[in-house]
C-alpha cells in the first residue's frame, strides 16, 4: 500500500491503541508486534505491552512483489520464540490474534503454500486477514483463514473503524493457549465487510 492507506493505518493503529488501553484486562494482558511485509519483512515493533507501545513511523514500501509467504515465515518464528506453551506446572500465555492486511497477491506462492501447513500448526485465537483493493487474491488467503474482510475505501475513518473492531476483537479474544472453544469475533462496523 502506498500514500493515503499507509497515513490512515497509522491513524488507525493509535485509535486502536487508545481504544484498548481504556480496558484495564487489555491493560494487564495485551501485548503486540507490527510488521511489515513487501520484497522483505520489517519488525516495526517487537512484542511490547500495550502500556508501553508506541505507533512506529510506516515508511512507504517500494512498489514490487508480495512476500506474504516470508512474512508467515516469520510470523511462525516469532510465536514460536515468543509465546510461552502451558505447562502442567506454569499457565502459558494467552492465545495470540494474527491480523494480516495486504493488497496483493503472494509473490512467493512456493513459500506461501509451504507454511500454510506452519501456520495452522501454531496457537491461535484467530487468524483474520483484511484484504483492499482490486487485486487480492481473495482464494490465496483462504487458504489462511476463512475470516476475511474487506475495505471498500482507504481513507483514515474507514481505517479507523477496522482498529476499533479490531481493539473490540483483541478484548473478546484473550484466552489461555488450549482452549478448545472457537473465537466469536463482534460483528464488524458498516465499512468492513466479511468476505464469504
Amino acid at each position: 500500500m502506498r500514500g493515503e492507506p499507509i497515513e490512515s493505518i497509522k491513524v488507525g493503529l493509535e485509535a486502536m491503541v487508545a481504544s484498548l488501553r481504556q480496558d484495564p484486562f487489555a491493560l494487564e494482558s495485551v501485548y503486540m508486534s507490527i510488521a511489515t511485509f513487501n520484497r522483505n519483512v520489517e519488525l516495526l515493533v517487537p512484542l511490547t505491552e500495550l502500556e508501553s507501545l508506541q505507533i512506529p513511523t510506516i515508511n512507504q514500501p517500494e512498489s514490487g512483489p508480495t512476500h506474504l509467504g516470508e512474512a508467515l515465515q516469520f510470523i511462525c518464528k516469532k510465536v514460536d520464540n515468543e509465546v510461552e506453551l502451558s505447562t502442567p506446572d506454569k499457565k502459558g500465555d494467552w492465545m495470540p490474534l494474527l491480523f494480516i492486511m495486504c493488497d496483493g497477491r503472494a509473490s512467493d506462492p512456493q513459500l506461501f503454500n509451504t507454511i500454510i501447513s506452519e501456520i495452522q500448526k501454531r496457537h491461535f485465537g484467530s487468524i483474520i486477514a483484511c484484504i483492499v483493493g482490486s487485486k487480492t487474491d481473495v482464494d490465496n488467503v483462504r487458504k489462511i483463514t476463512d475470516k476475511i474482510v474487506s475495505l471498500e475505501t482507504t481513507d483514515s475513518g474507514t481505517f479507523k473503524q477496522f482498529f476499533k473492531w479490531v481493539s473490540a476483537s483483541v478484548s473478546v479474544g484473550n484466552r489461555s493457549i488450549g482452549a478448545t472453544d472457537q473465537m466469536l469475533l463482534p460483528p464488524p462496523p458498516p465499512e468492513v465487510h466479511s468476505v464469504i
